[in-house]
């Protein structure tokens, strides 16, 4: 067990806090609904983190009874009531966003087996809340009959996953290092839209900069039908001599993302060292979430269709504007961001 000190948790503070960006045209004007996890409830740090991050949302977040009927009947209420444009949902809270159909929602790390969590996990008897509850209640007890309960319910996940638009509405995320859920591959079962990202079972600010709001600003985006200016970046410009992200291109990635649709793009045959498998898995590596669904292997860059290219390949005629990374305008990835910095997003 670590004990940080009040000048060392401070510090920790400060490193959390600069990730946290506020993006005001994200979700702007429109009803966020947070599900909370177990034992959790509707004022946890996630909340916060999405009020501040989506300041022109309106985020709503109910505190969810232990018993998961009432819990369900609540959302389902919620729902009517505030027709929500996203909903968010982790671990548990994944759990009973997937059942609110017609809705397009994130589950993250979500616990469909949240009955076998709480036997293997010790989350049985006398139990804290995470966070305060509006009732002021602090304690909960889990017995039997409620892991019954949590079983029961989880029966009925997926029963709809297959009705019209669903497959679409429905992202998953997973923690690669979540020591409590792995229902990754039980997700895939039923949905196509499953993504893996660097992180643990709880969210913190990276995980969620870095995950979650690439998908919010995908569902965002289609939901208002905007189409970003395109950015293809040739694989081969992210990575140094050593198979490493060259200095600053995991930034620059991070900060053309906030703007524009961008794309990854690997030769489609074995022209270069690097294998299908090899570029995919260093793109979940380095880049992760913002490469999920956006890398295009081709060897015609010529037909890319979209506005700027980031190759160190001299193409001939090309239908995107293209920035020759290592040339003297385009030296280093610091070069591109200050490019794309004075474009504003154009």
């Amino acid at each position: 067990m670590c004990v940080i000190s009040k000048k060392n948790s401070n510090f920790a503070a400060v490193m959390e806090n600069q990730y946290i960006k506020q993006f005001p045209e994200l979700m702007k004007g429109k009803t966020v609904m947070y599900v909370h996890g177990f034992g959790s409830s509707g004022q946890s740090g996630t909340v916060a983190r999405l009020r501040q991050v989506l300041p022109n949302a309106r985020v709503v977040a109910p505190d969810l009874p232990v018993h998961p009927e009432e819990a369900m009947q609540l959302l389902r209420t919620t729902c009517e009531k505030e027709r929500p444009s996203l909903i968010v949902g982790t671990s548990m809270g994944g759990m009973f966003a997937e059942m609110l159909y017609g809705y397009d929602r994130i589950v993250t790390n979500p616990a469909f087996n949240i009955a076998d969590t709480m036997q293997s996990h010790g989350l049985t008897g006398k139990q804290q809340f995470f966070s305060p509850r509006k009732d002021g209640v602090q304690e909960f007890y889990v017995d039997k009959p409620l892991v019954k309960e949590y079983r029961q319910m989880t029966e009925q996940n997926f029963l709809h996953a297959n009705d019209e638009g669903e497959q679409q509405r429905v992202f998953g995320l997973f923690g690669d290092e979540d020591p409590l859920v792995h229902t990754y591959d039980l997700f895939t079962q039923h949905y196509s839209q499953a993504i893996r990202f660097h992180g643990e079972h709880r969210m913190d600010d990276k995980s969620f900069m870095h995950s979650v709001l690439p998908v919010i600003r995908w569902i965002d985006d289609r939901q208002e039908k905007r189409d970003r200016p395109i950015v293809y970046i040739d694989v081969e410009t992210l990575a140094d001599s050593y198979g490493k992200p060259a200095s600053s291109s995991q930034k620059a990635v991070r900060q053309l993302t906030e703007r524009y649709q961008v794309y990854f793009v690997a030769p489609s045959q074995s022209s270069v060292p690097s294998s299908y498998s090899e570029v995919t898995s260093w793109l979940q590596e380095y880049i992760n979430v913002p490469a999920w669904g956006h890398t295009i292997f081709t060897n015609q860059h010529h037909l890319l269709y979209g506005d700027y290219l980031i190759s160190r390949k001299k193409e001939g005629d090309t239908m995107a504007t293209l920035l020759e990374f290592g040339s003297d305008t385009f030296k280093t990835w610091e070069d591109i961001i200050e490019y794309f910095s004075r474009l504003g997003g154009q």
